[in-house]
């Protein structure tokens, strides 16, 4: 496990993501779902932030999130993104550039559905990054809104869906001993994935 030989690897990253997201859901790393996404507009500071994998695929890596969130308008402007996962526990990292699109609108009712009413609720109260006046505006309003719609079924908002993020580079990075550590690169070229070892 604390070794990346660059001769066995898979072929494909997603491959290889998910064979070693699967050692981690074995050696029970905490949160190993956990991704750093990086989001940046057309000029200014690059800005970054937790948010859930929710799905991975040869299509990409989903999340979901408020489309009119900072990291929404971002993604508006500049479509380009990174992700990073960090499992501690295994001495393992993952970086992953790629360009995010939105999911179609039912993959984005399929997983809303499948979420607690009162994170439903949550996702159509808050207006994500904007300024509150104060924590008690925001209970209230969620209160309000329970109260207004009980008994009714709550439906996805048109500003909450997924984002599905299509990579074209990753680096798989392994700690080892003395800092002689093991990073694999890939590389899509012309469709095609090229892979290489980079210095520690």
């Amino acid at each position: 496990m604390n070794e990346l030989n660059d001769l066995i690897v898979e072929p494909d990253p997603i491959d290889q993501f998910i064979k070693w997201y699967q050692e981690a859901l074995k050696f029970e790393v905490d949160q190993p779902d956990a991704m750093f996404l990086s989001t940046a507009g057309l000029s200014g500071p690059p800005s970054g932030r937790i948010v859930m994998l929710k799905k991975v695929n040869k299509e990409g890596f989903v999340f979901f999130t408020n489309y009119l969130s900072f990291k929404g308008k971002e993604i508006s402007i500049n479509p380009f993104v990174s992700l990073n996962f960090h499992w501690k526990e295994m001495e393992r990292q993952i970086r992953i550039l790629g360009k995010a699109s939105k999911v179609p609108k039912k993959e984005s009712e399929d997983y809303f559905n499948t979420r607690t009413i009162e994170s439903q609720v949550s996702a159509i109260i808050s207006k994500q990054s904007s300024v509150l006046p104060g924590r008690q505006y925001l209970e209230d309003n969620v209160r309000e809104f329970i109260k207004k719609n009980k008994g009714k079924t709550i439906k996805r908002p048109v500003y909450w869906g997924g984002y599905r993020i299509k990579p074209f580079q990753f680096e798989f990075w392994q700690g080892r001993e003395h800092r002689l550590h093991d990073r694999i690169q890939y590389r899509l070229e012309k469709g095609k994935w090229m892979t290489e070892r980079l210095a520690p």
